[in-house]
């Protein structure tokens, strides 16, 4: 019955250890700087390289979001975005990345997508990407003091 009184309470944020984000690109390397620069932001991080084992660690682990890379080997990023609406998975909001510019109609087929909620281009800004994240998971930034964290110094 606390459903109409959690509504008004959009000032209340989450803890971002409550959330897991699915890192998705097939450089090891970008891999690792995003799992740093989420992972420091209190968020759980999982990671994939490919579109099979992205749709794979979907399906088994629910992730709150994935942050992809456009331009996977083999299936696309295009391509997985439409997998995951096909298998219920469309609810799961989406962080696009990708390494080249992509034409305009590129970006407007993408971003028509329901779960696709911004377009993000190589070389990320860590902050950037983790403020991005925060205003998508609805967290507080660790940085903040979150609404547990005792006051004063």
């Amino acid at each position: 019955m606390g459903m109409p009184e959690d509504l008004s309470q959009e000032t209340q944020l989450a803890d971002p250890k409550e959330k897991l984000v699915l890192l998705v690109d097939d450089d090891e390397s970008l891999l690792d700087l995003l799992e740093h620069a989420v992972g420091k932001e209190g968020f759980r991080t999982e990671r994939a390289m490919d579109g099979p084992e992205t749709l794979r660690k979907v399906e088994a682990l629910m992730p709150d979001l994935v942050v992809l890379d456009f331009m996977l080997p083999g299936k696309g990023g295009y391509e997985v975005v439409r997998e995951l609406q096909a298998s219920g998975h469309g609810d799961i909001p989406v962080i696009i990345i990708t390494g080249r510019q992509l034409d305009r109609k590129q970006v407007e087929m993408v971003r028509y997508e329901s779960n696709v909620k911004d377009f993000l281009v190589k070389p990320l800004r860590p902050a950037a990407l983790a403020a991005l994240i925060h205003s998508l998971l609805k967290t507080w930034p660790r940085t903040s003091a979150g609404p547990q964290a005792p006051g004063g110094h």
